[in-house]
């Protein structure tokens, strides 16, 4: 069945299902694009959501990050930000796939149906005008005939008229034979436009119109058949990022399961410890036998003490108590005065006869609590930053290690440029019209200074480190000393052996006074192409479809710095990865 046949007078049922079949169209393309505007605002608030609780850059939120509690947060939050990009992605694909293209396509069809319907208006149109000439020429007809009939009356009235001469009779025969002819003409016109008009009419309506109406309904069925395709896309869009959302709601899993509350007491522990020991007891000071009371060896004078030690080192800054603590302020004259001895059979003190024990914890308050106050004022005494020397004797040795680090690594990169300086000069040489060998002298010469700077710079903080470490405490840290060519050299005299995986040492600090050096934020991500060993040094591996973060872009060189959610860091080839930087 088609609308050619069954609908052959039905033109303006046909007119009107054809324009409402666009105006569907028309109407699904808003709806998406309103659906495309809910998506991309709802993509802009997680992505604000995300950044307003992201820590900021050099905050103290970023540096608690080193928790797992507190990585997996953050974890949580670049999920949130790449399920926004999911978001973003679907919106964008719906606007592509479906609303350009079906406008596209609705133009189209409204061309197609405006020429269908044209071309069928002027068959009508041309039908129209056959009609009206048949019905002039039949008027016409009937107009000539009945003068004819006319005239031949006259003539038979004139001839029958006894009165009337021959020529009148003549004339009037003539007339009547005029206009019979006149008429007979008429007629045969008139056949002839009949016969025509039947021809246009039947090639009209079994011929033109069934074609335009047939045309119309393939252009309205292939409408139909696209408008569906634009349904199916509007869950297949969403359905094919499915998986990578998938993976984002995974990732926020792994990183709840990722928290280990162990590890982040270790690490509270690593942090914090100051590698000091514990005060020993505090001896019982007899007044009523005479005896001073100086401090003993195995009391608050014990060198091995916080309290002892600050007093031997007043330029050194160690806060026992957090800044709420409210305790008195007084010098540190208790300690550096020696009281006046009792006489020998002298009379008793009357508080100490009463209770003995409430008047000895009472000397002992008066007496530590002054020190430990006067701690707060030590932090206005000028430090020695450079060799860490303010810092307590655990956080001196890791920041010395880490400082010992950053010099090698630093000492590498000069020893490596210096003999590519020398690979250089060598091929100048032996090849000058490559280029000059003195034009290399300056940096040759300004390299060789900055290896001399750097390693004695080294040896400095080596010796730094060994001092810190010879003081008998448990945990020991390596140093990496350098040989000739730049290489590590663990066997040098000066290394000491690290019983901890330097990889999993935090680098801290023992108060929020003298926090390290913040780790730089990530400027994007990058997701891996190939896989990629890393084992140059300085280099990262990486798998296949990996994501990380980028701290640091390609300065021309063809690498480009990345960084893990656990804090590794390294080098991989911009062309191993697809990277997208933050805007």
């Amino acid at each position: 069945m088609d609308w050619g046949t069954e609908l052959w007078d039905q033109y303006d049922i046909i007119d009107k299902h054809t324009q409402s079949g666009l105006d569907l169209v028309e109407k699904y393309v808003k709806f998406v694009k309103e659906r495309t505007e809910i998506e991309q605002n709802y993509a802009k608030q997680l992505r604000n959501l995300s950044k307003k609780y992201s820590p900021k850059r050099g905050s103290k939120e970023e540096q608690e990050c080193r928790f797992s509690n507190h990585q997996a947060f953050l974890d949580i939050l670049n999920e949130v930000n790449d399920y926004a990009g999911q978001r973003e992605l679907i919106a964008e694909n719906m606007m592509i796939n479906i609303c350009i293209e079906l406008t596209k396509y609705l133009q189209e069809l409204k061309q197609e149906r405006k020429m269908h319907l044209s071309e069928a208006k002027k068959a009508q149109q041309y039908l129209e005008g056959t009609y009206k000439q048949l019905d002039n020429s039949k008027k016409r007809f009937e107009r000539e005939w009945r003068e004819a009939e006319k005239a031949a009356q006259y003539a038979e009235k004139t001839d029958q008229d006894l009165n009337a001469t021959k020529a009148d009779v003549e004339k009037a025969k003539q007339q009547a034979h005029m206009r019979t002819h006149i008429a007979e003409e008429c007629k045969n016109d008139y056949a002839s436009q009949l016969q025509k008009y039947n021809k246009e009419q039947n090639q009209f309506y079994f011929t033109d119109m069934p074609l335009s109406f047939n045309r119309l309904q393939d252009m309205d069925e292939r409408r139909i058949k696209k408008l569906a395709q634009g349904y199916v896309l509007f869950a297949d869009t969403e359905r094919h990022v499915m998986p990578i959302i998938g993976k984002c709601l995974e990732g926020i899993a792994r990183a709840g399961t990722n928290v280990n509350e162990r590890n982040d007491s270790v690490v509270l522990i690593e942090q914090h410890k100051s590698g000091f020991e514990r005060p020993g007891d505090l001896e019982f000071e007899d007044y009523s036998q005479g005896i001073n009371r100086a401090s003993s060896d195995s009391s608050l004078g014990t060198p091995k003490g916080p309290l002892e030690l600050l007093g031997k080192n007043k330029n050194k800054t160690f806060r026992l108590f957090n800044k709420k603590s409210k305790l008195p302020s007084s010098s540190l004259s208790p300690f550096s005065t020696t009281p006046t001895p009792s006489p020998a059979n002298g009379p008793p003190s009357p508080k100490f006869g009463r209770d003995p024990l409430s008047y000895c914890l009472m000397e002992i308050n008066k007496t530590v609590k002054p020190r430990i106050s006067s701690f707060r004022t030590l932090k206005r005494t000028p430090v020695d930053s450079e060799g860490f020397t303010h810092l307590p004797p655990e956080q001196r040795r890791k920041r010395l290690q880490q400082k010992i680090d950053d010099i090698s690594k630093e000492l590498q990169k000069e020893i490596d440029q210096s003999e590519a300086l020398g690979k250089m000069k060598d091929v100048y040489e032996k090849n000058p019209q490559m280029g000059d060998p003195a034009s290399l002298a300056p940096q040759i010469t300004q390299t060789a200074q900055n290896m001399e700077r750097l390693r004695g710079e080294l040896n400095k903080y080596e010796s730094w480190l060994a001092e810190a470490g010879g003081r008998g405490d448990s945990i020991r840290y390596s140093t990496h000393s350098l040989n000739n060519n730049g290489a590590h050299n663990p066997n040098s005299p000066g290394a000491i052996s690290d019983d901890t995986d330097s990889s999993q040492a935090i680098y801290t600090e023992f108060d929020d006074e003298f926090e390290e050096e913040e780790l730089a934020a990530p400027i994007g991500q990058c997701t891996a192409l190939y896989n990629f060993p890393g084992s140059s040094e300085g280099t990262i591996s990486m798998q296949e479809g990996e994501v990380l973060f980028v701290v640091e872009e390609d300065k021309g060189d063809g690498w480009t710095r990345v960084r893990r959610n656990n804090g590794d860091e390294g080098y991989i080839p911009t062309s191993y990865a697809t990277i997208t930087l933050n805007k």
